[in-house]
């Protein structure tokens, strides 16, 4: 009995240890028609965390067209580029190819837990694949309190429009043409 007790209060204080605060965006639907589509993502601070001014949160490899209808709650600025923002400390994988999405708070404390928000994009697909997002937050107590907090985890993002393919096709094509090429002259 005093053996469970003991392997019950590690696996307790580890849980506690291992407690993380987190911002994490998930989609929450995808609305609309070609080639019109809205997606729908909600975002949350968890608890030990506070959002800041700069503090954001980025969505990888979103799509081969940058989006160019958003919206955000208010205090949040939207941006895109081909790499990054990356907060420190994370390694995510991101196609230089395709847009990455980026929400900065310029707003008051946002202390965790709380909802963020509905923040949304425009892109002629509805169709779902895997991506990754990362986030960087402020770290509310504790002996690190004051520190930026960075998480990286998986969200839903659009298949690229076939545009974002044609440079593979055409290096694809240009391979096969030189390999028959080649067997045409031996």
């Amino acid at each position: 009995m005093g053996k469970k007790l003991v392997l019950g209060l590690i696996a307790v204080t580890a849980c506690i240890c291992t407690v993380r605060a987190d911002i994490i965006p998930t989609l929450n639907s995808i609305t609309g028609s070609a080639p019109n589509f809205t997606w729908n993502y909600t975002a949350n601070v968890t608890v030990d965390q506070t959002v800041n001014s700069g503090d954001f949160f980025t969505i990888y490899d979103f799509s081969a067209i940058m989006p160019t209808t958003t919206t955000q709650p208010t205090g949040w600025t939207f941006s895109t580029s081909l790499l990054g923002p990356t907060p420190a400390n994370v390694s995510p994988t991101d196609n230089p190819n395709l847009y990455n999405l980026t929400w900065t708070y310029s707003g008051s404390a946002i202390a965790g837990s709380s909802a963020l928000g509905m923040f949304t994009v425009v892109t002629s697909t509805d169709q779902e694949k895997i991506g990754v997002f990362t986030a960087q937050a402020t770290r509310t107590s504790g002996p690190q309190a004051g520190t930026k907090i960075a998480n990286i985890g998986s969200e839903t993002v659009p298949v690229p429009e076939p545009s974002a393919l044609l440079p593979l096709l055409g290096v694809a094509a240009a391979a096969i043409f030189t390999v028959r090429l080649r067997r045409q002259v031996a």
